[in-house]
């Protein structure tokens, strides 16, 4: 018999999205006994065995612990995350892909990954000239019903009531992960006539570039609603540029934002 301490530490395993086997190996404890856990919930009488809940409902009203970490993370998924599930798993996985020009971006990623899924390990896995963080949980779709077949673009994307309260409260967070994923901070040049002689001024600016209308339009309502100004630009007649250029608007970019590191 195996004490009830020895149960939950054995599901918590499973929870993370570890294989039975695996689980098993590392415990000692017989892949039958744990797959019966899995399924009685009175392992013996007068004790229930508590799952790990959905992050969602650890906190009220409903929304994921560490909000301004979700709101980061929320904000990565638009950009360039998504939710797969290959038939041998048992259970979804999110992978963010990061560019390894930004090693500073790919480590704020992790953190709040481990932030909002403090019971699950977050994974590095190296591709060319970059690195795609994982994280296994079966309530990822809870914390991100964005999720749905096809391509982000060819599908609505709209936040529900509890995501919005969430961006609302930390907008910067958000907009922080949308431009760490689709976005950058480059320095424009042009050059004006004074006094007769050709002079050269540069000058900061912020673009945001997706594709998906519904995940501009996020962008561009949580930069209004801090007070940033921004305009849009068309590429190859299609509006996928976001562009702040204003000083007032970039220095509050940078003061918030900043670029990629």
């Amino acid at each position: 018999m195996y004490d009830i301490g020895t149960r939950q530490r054995a599901l918590s395993l499973v929870a993370q999205g570890r294989s039975l086997n695996s689980v098993s190996k590392q415990t000692g404890i017989s892949r039958a006994a744990i797959r019966s856990w899995q399924t009685r919930l009175y392992p013996r009488p007068g004790i229930s065995l508590r799952f790990a809940p959905c992050v969602r409902c650890r906190s009220a009203p409903g929304s994921p612990d560490s909000a301004d970490s979700y709101a980061y993370l929320l904000g990565l998924y638009l950009g360039d995350g998504c939710i797969s599930q290959p038939p041998q798993h048992r259970t979804p996985s999110l992978r963010i892909t990061l560019d390894d020009a930004w090693p500073g971006v790919q480590h704020e990623a992790v953190a709040a990954l481990r932030a909002v899924f403090p019971d699950n390990s977050v994974g590095w896995v190296q591709k060319v000239g970059c690195h795609d963080l994982k994280v296994h949980s079966k309530h990822l779709t809870c914390l991100f019903p964005q999720h749905g077949p096809g391509r982000k673009h060819e599908r609505r994307i709209a936040l529900e009531p509890w995501q919005q309260e969430i961006v609302d409260a930390h907008p910067w967070a958000f907009i922080r992960g949308l431009v760490h994923s689709d976005g950058c901070r480059i320095t424009n040049w042009t050059t004006r006539l004074v006094g007769g002689e050709r002079k050269r001024y540069e000058y900061p600016r912020y673009f945001f570039t997706n594709k998906s209308d519904d995940i501009r339009k996020l962008f561009c309502d949580a930069l209004r609603s801090v007070g940033v100004e921004w305009t849009t630009l068309a590429r190859g007649g299609d509006p996928y540029n976001i562009s702040v250029a204003r000083k007032a608007s970039v220095a509050l970019m940078d003061a918030h934002v900043g670029p990629k590191y």
